[in-house]
């Protein structure tokens, strides 16, 4: 009877409880981590008020502060020929702050080269200084406001925002993971965006 003893059923049981509980959380491990969503970054930066000037914008992980890309018109409501975009920061991590590029930045990060490929319409080519691999085309039809163009996924779309995944580097020479471009299918409305390591 001495077998029974509570001193030896606790020896023999608490190492097959403890096993048999360590398979159960091993077992449900897997269900808990499906049930983990990956959020992408730029799904958690604020949105810029709407405007009908705007054209697009440009986000990047390195802090929520973004910049806004508009039409730049003349007091008679033609489009400046000489500067056709006007470029600024909204300083969201400022309380909001509105502030123009500085000369740096202009010359160097988010500033746009500019051409007229049709003079008569005028119409623009634009490409940002830090990546000019992307041709974003400014263009309206007769009566109607501006839009920036560019091709997602080889379709013509209006470009909305375009968003910079970056892992440490430099202001000069940022480590950028992914360039995501997002918009609107010209054709058919719909939200479309394409991912990119340039």
């Amino acid at each position: 009877m001495r077998f029974f003893n509570a001193k030896y059923i606790v020896v023999f049981l608490l190492p097959l409880l403890f096993l048999l509980n360590a398979s159960l959380v091993n077992s449900s491990m897997p269900v808990v981590l499906k049930s983990i969503k990956q959020v992408n970054p730029q799904d958690t930066f604020p949105t810029p008020p709407f405007n009908k000037n705007m054209l697009f914008y440009i986000q990047r992980t390195h802090n929520i502060n973004t910049i806004v890309y508009e039409v730049n018109y003349n007091k008679d409501s033609t489009i400046n020929e000489k500067d056709p975009v006007k470029i600024y920061w909204i300083r969201y991590a400022d309380n909001g702050e509105i502030l123009p590029l500085s000369g740096i930045q202009k010359s160097f990060a988010y500033g746009v080269n500019v051409s007229a490929f049709d003079k008569e319409k005028k119409w623009f080519k634009l490409n940002i200084v830090s990546y000019k691999k992307t041709d974003i085309y400014l263009m309206n039809t007769k009566g109607s406001r501006y839009h920036a163009f560019v091709k997602i996924n080889d379709k013509i779309s209006l470009l909305k925002k375009i968003f910079f995944k970056t892992d440490g580097g430099s202001f000069w020479s940022p480590n950028v993971v992914y360039v995501e471009l997002t918009g609107n299918d010209i054709t058919t409305g719909k939200i479309v965006s394409e991912r990119f390591k340039p």
